[in-house]
């Protein structure tokens, strides 16, 4: 019987459970033998790898974080510590590896390729930063932060004050733009895009001279100082000024439908193309 893996690594996206449920299962239906890979590329090198049945994976669909486990693997970039993780497998007699993960995770299977595992990655940040694809966990961080902004909004509008929110994304502004848009924002700051703060103080002045009672200002992370940016605003528009840090309330939270069906449809065909 054929044998495959399964690990997730990096940050936990919403809808991970979801995708290992699916290569489990799309895996026993099609006759192979499926393992789990424990804490991430970490535990590979550890050799923490256990058979995995049907009823591992029971009712897991709806469940955020990921049963696997993750971690950050500094050994792991290492050539000695890929060897490592190779060799594990291979006491296992595995072959073929599907990488639930983003950028760093999926650089970590093309590693494993190139030593000989057969892998296929499978995209799951919330950070929506893997090129020519939809990222796992995306849609349901969007939703999460949407709902963070529309309470704030009630706050804002009630007290006239201005919120600066700031969310995940390192290098990507994602995550920052679908739910700047989507709830409303005056202004969203990415990374992607020169920061003009002369013009983002023009709009809340020109908002509060019409009579708009507050402003939300959704910021990536990193990519302007906060505090600074709330001086700026309190000195220049007068309005009192508050900051808000989501967070890892992000990562978290039972996965929307939107995830759970990408996922689904993602674990299957990542089985289907090792066979």
């Amino acid at each position: 019987m054929p044998r495959l893996a399964v690990l997730t690594s990096g940050g936990d996206a919403s809808g991970m459970n979801a995708a290992v449920r699916a290569v489990v299962r799309s895996a026993l239906w099609h006759g192979w033998q499926p393992f789990g890979v424990y804490q991430g590329y970490a535990g590979l090198i550890e050799g923490n790898i256990n058979e995995l049945h049907a009823r591992s994976v029971a009712d897991i669909i709806q469940r955020g974080g990921t049963i696997l486990q993750s971690s950050r693997s500094e050994e792991f970039m290492s050539p000695a510590g890929r060897e490592k993780a190779v060799q594990a497998l291979r006491r296992y007699e595995i072959e073929h590896l599907i990488v639930i993960g983003g950028n760093g995770s999926l650089a970590g299977a093309w590693e494993l390729e190139r030593l000989g595992i057969y892998c296929i990655g499978i995209p799951a940040t919330i950070d929506n930063d893997v090129a020519h694809t939809r990222s796992i966990g995306f849609d349901t961080a969007v939703n999460t932060v949407l709902d963070a902004i529309n309470r704030v909004r009630d706050t804002a509008s009630s007290h006239g004050r201005t919120f600066i929110i700031e969310v995940m994304g390192h290098s990507c502004g994602e995550l920052a733009l679908a739910a700047g848009l989507a709830g409303g924002a005056e202004s969203i700051l990415i990374p992607e895009c020169p920061v003009d703060i002369e013009a983002l103080i023009t709009r809340v002045n020109q908002g509060i001279a019409r009579g708009k009672a507050h402003s939300i200002i959704v910021v990536a992370e990193t990519v302007y100082p906060l505090d600074k940016l709330r001086q700026l605003l309190v000195e220049r528009t007068g309005h009192d000024c508050r900051i808000i840090v989501l967070g890892h309330v992000q990562r978290g939270g039972t996965p929307g439908m939107a995830d759970r069906l990408l996922a689904t449809h993602m674990g299957h065909h990542a089985v289907e193309l090792l066979i």
